[in-house]
């Protein structure tokens, strides 16, 4: 994982120790859906929703705003690939896309990262990094959106 920039964002700097860096370096465990060299995407392990996902660039950035464009770029790519992968995995008829940058806005882990999550009308989402989620419901989680990304792969 290379890091373009130095230093972090005006309010902060990066921590090479936050979680997402240590799954990138293979330090951490995660149940991983789909990596390519840019990104990673990965189950969130306090989800809000079952099949709640997350995007994340290589690049060792903050927020939205350290992220050099081709990185972006490359990320949301993905975001696009990983999103329609769980919607199908969920019989999603909606799907949520969320960023948040800054504890303000409820960043809670300081590595760009994107939720995705299917979203059904009715159906109310948990509330955001509360509560670890049973390991096996996010493995199977995690299966049913590799099978549907291996599907759009090859059909």
């Amino acid at each position: 994982m290379s890091r373009l920039l130095v230093g972090g964002s005006a309010d902060m700097a990066y921590d090479n120790n936050n979680i997402f860096a240590k799954i990138l370096r293979g330090e951490a465990p995660a149940f991983k859906v789909f990596e390519d060299d840019h990104t990673l995407a990965f189950m969130d392990v306090m989800p809000q929703i079952a099949g709640h996902t997350l995007v994340i660039p290589k690049f060792a950035a903050v927020d939205l705003h350290e992220l050099p464009v081709v990185s972006l770029a490359q990320t949301m790519a993905t975001v696009q690939r990983v999103s329609g992968a769980v919607k199908q995995a969920f019989s999603a008829p909606g799907i949520m896309i969320a960023q948040l940058n800054g504890p303000a806005a409820g960043q809670t882990v300081f590595h760009l990262h994107f939720h995705i999550m299917p979203r059904y009308e009715g159906l109310e989402m948990g509330m955001h990094a509360r509560e670890m989620a049973d390991f096996a419901v996010l493995n199977e989680h995690a299966e049913r959106i590799r099978e549907q990304l291996a599907q759009s792969a090859t059909g």
